[in-house]
């Protein structure tokens, strides 16, 4: 795993998640593969001609000489034309929104963990947290017991 989008799985419920390529340079690669992406606030977009992620920001790679670089461009994802129609169309019927979940090694390739989400609302997220303090909390009298 080389980026996590840790907000998303917070502020959103994970409906289904799918695998896909991006289109990257070989800088842009070698930057990821330094631990410099970031996920904050990042999602994909339908346009006609296929899917894309804003707000992937991808730093310049420290040995790469190109003069014009834009951390924050939409990237091409690499996905199979039938995997964007069902996509859309889960989108349509069901009020959903796609964001990027993950950014991993396979092999020599870097794939995107694209996930169909529904958003929370504020009270569910607060439930999680007062879940989340009271096992904490639970954990902690366990170990003092023992």
């Amino acid at each position: 795993m080389i980026v996590e989008n840790k907000k998303a799985r917070f502020d959103y419920e994970i409906i289904e998640d799918f695998e896909s390529g991006i289109v990257l340079s070989g800088a842009e690669v070698k930057s990821v593969r330094d631990g410099g992406a970031t996920m904050l606030g990042a999602r994909v977009i339908f346009e006609n001609d296929g899917a894309y992620v804003l707000g992937l920001s991808i730093p310049k790679y420290r040995h790469d000489s190109a003069e014009e670089y834009d951390p924050d461009k939409r990237r091409k994802l690499l996905l199979h034309r039938k995997e964007i129609v069902e996509i859309q169309s889960k989108m349509r019927s069901a009020g959903l929104t796609v964001v990027p979940i993950s950014l991993y090694n396979k092999g020599s390739l870097v794939k995107v963990k694209i996930a169909l989400v529904r958003g929370k609302k504020k009270f569910e997220k607060r439930e999680i947290l007062k879940k989340r303090e009271s096992q904490l909390g639970l954990a902690r009298r366990l170990k003092l017991t023992n």
